[in-house]
């Protein structure tokens, strides 16, 4: 799947934009703080209903203005056209159509227009809480089936409810109500997670070596309370712990993803560039699981490309995304030069556009 045209209107500093984009290689150049990343925003709000950057809607919107609106021309991998109109206005809900059709849910939209992006962003997923990693993988899971979200969003909801109670009281029987709730929706987001992470495990291992040129292992664990038994043994052998506490002591809101580079964790001794290149490997390998599982290929979005990478890292990630297994990219980075000819030397097609401070236009 690629996107044909991307239109926005008052999205963050852009005050009106439309571009024609390559179904191979889009690359936007640009100074710092000209608002290139918001570009490759608008396309994830697109995809994903929302910001990347945990910026909310009423953020989005142009300072002096009263709403955005994001629309989105896409061809699928069998030449149908799909259309995704985006609108926000301050003080209402947001409205998501497809094809002029207004969605009921936003859920409802997670999963048509596959997006995997790369930014310095991510470097939380390593260095933050384990929250992090949590959200990280919901968010990856959710593009691959949908009943995940619902039941993550169930399993929060119970739990949630059953965190209050705990505060107020400790009645056995309301318990075993809340248990009974939860039990059923932790066992399969804890089974999602674990399939999703041996998937994940020797494609990062595989796209690592290639990016460090094998001079590296890098090993990825998912850690889970749920490995060794179930929910419902879990809460009653905490019962105690739980009244004392006022909380939920265990469940798979408390799982976490390991990063390791040698046997040891990536946080602590990894350099910049290891960690980075990590970050790649694993989005590098949720792409290749979102293509098998949806049948289209992901937009991949690669923002600040050179962020601690060298000339030969972004070269070899070039190599590796110009292939037959990925399809349309899109780069931020602030050398246009510098990037034109990696693409170049790549014999890839590609366009150039140059980004200042609210403008972008196309470089011939």
């Amino acid at each position: 799947m690629y996107l044909s045209r991307l239109s926005l209107l008052n999205f963050k500093n852009l005050a009106q934009e439309e571009l024609e984009l390559d179904k191979g290689f889009n690359c936007f150049v640009g100074d710092n703080g000209t608002c290139k990343t918001n570009i490759i925003d608008a396309v994830y709000y697109l995809s994903m209903c929302k910001s990347a950057l945990a910026m909310t809607d009423l953020q989005c919107v142009r300072h002096g203005e009263k709403f955005f609106v994001l629309e989105g021309d896409y061809r699928t991998d069998a030449e149908r056209h799909e259309r995704v109109v985006c609108t926000y206005q301050r003080g209402a809900s947001k409205v998501v159509k497809r094809n002029d059709k207004v969605y009921e849910r936003l859920a409802d939209h997670i999963g048509l227009i596959p997006v995997v992006i790369v930014s310095p962003a991510d470097s939380s997923l390593i260095s933050d809480s384990a929250d992090e990693r949590r959200r990280y993988i919901n968010s990856f899971i959710s593009q691959l089936d949908k009943s995940y979200l619902e039941a993550a969003m169930r399993y929060n909801t119970a739990l949630a409810n059953r965190n209050s109670y705990l505060k107020m009281g400790s009645d056995e029987e309301m318990l075993r109500i809340y248990d009974a709730q939860m039990a059923p929706v932790a066992a399969k987001i804890h089974q999602a997670r674990l399939e999703v992470t041996e998937l994940l495990y020797p494609l990062v291992c595989e796209y690592y070596r290639a990016l460090s040129d094998d001079h590296e292992q890098v090993e990825l664990e998912y850690r889970s309370e749920l490995n060794n038994a179930t929910l419902e043994e879990l809460l009653q052998a905490s019962r105690e712990r739980d009244r004392v506490n006022g909380f939920t002591t265990c469940g798979v809101h408390r799982d976490d993803l390991r990063f390791s580079i040698g046997g040891y964790q990536l946080r602590k001794y990894g350099s910049q560039g290891q960690q980075k290149s990590f970050l790649i490997a694993l989005k590098l390998a949720q792409y290749r699981i979102v293509a098998q599982a949806c049948g289209e290929k992901p937009i991949l979005l690669l923002d600040d490309l050179f962020d601690k990478l060298d000339e030969s890292r972004v070269s070899r990630l070039i190599e590796l995304v110009k292939g037959e297994e990925f399809g349309q990219v899109i780069i931020t980075d602030c050398n246009g030069e510098r990037m034109g000819g990696i693409l170049h030397r790549a014999e890839c097609s590609y366009k150039l556009f140059n980004v200042s401070y609210g403008t972008v236009e196309r470089e011939e």
